[in-house]
């Protein structure tokens, strides 16, 4: 599920589902939805948001020093190892689908992943919210 996008698709608006979590996720709990989540038929893509963990302080009196924190770690997904960067806030999950009754039938098992998985609470949206062509700033 986690492969990389193929060129045949570039310029197609694919729907996406948003999934807003309430609270920012551990990297346990990212690791259980990204798991939840591979088997799911007709997902493309998946792209995550969040707060920053950079390796190193950028601030402080710590400046330059390594960045020791718990959440930056490295997550098995499908059987890869994933660097996490960041505490996820959102997912962005796009989908493969030709008609209506494909869509609903990929945000129901989406929604039953998060249901099980994120039980602090989470909203679920469905739409465009990635560019999909190119667009002015691509040309600077």
């Amino acid at each position: 599920m986690l492969s990389e996008p193929t060129v045949e698709y570039a310029g197609i608006p694919l729907p996406e589902v948003e999934i807003f979590s309430h609270t920012l996720l551990s990297a346990d709990t990212t690791e259980k939805v990204l798991n939840a989540l591979d088997p799911i038929d007709r997902i493309r893509q998946i792209n995550m948001t969040g707060e920053s963990i950079s390796e190193v302080l950028g601030s402080g009196p710590g400046k330059g020093l390594p960045n020791n924190h718990s959440e930056r770690k490295v997550i098995m997904v499908a059987g890869r190892e994933v660097e996490l960067r960041y505490q996820v806030g959102a997912f962005y999950i796009e989908l493969d689908v030709e008609d209506e009754e494909m869509l609903g039938e990929a945000v129901e098992k989406i929604r039953a992943a998060c249901e099980a998985n994120l039980p602090r609470g989470f909203d679920l949206t469905v739409g465009r919210y990635s560019k999909y062509r190119k667009t002015l700033r691509d040309y600077k």
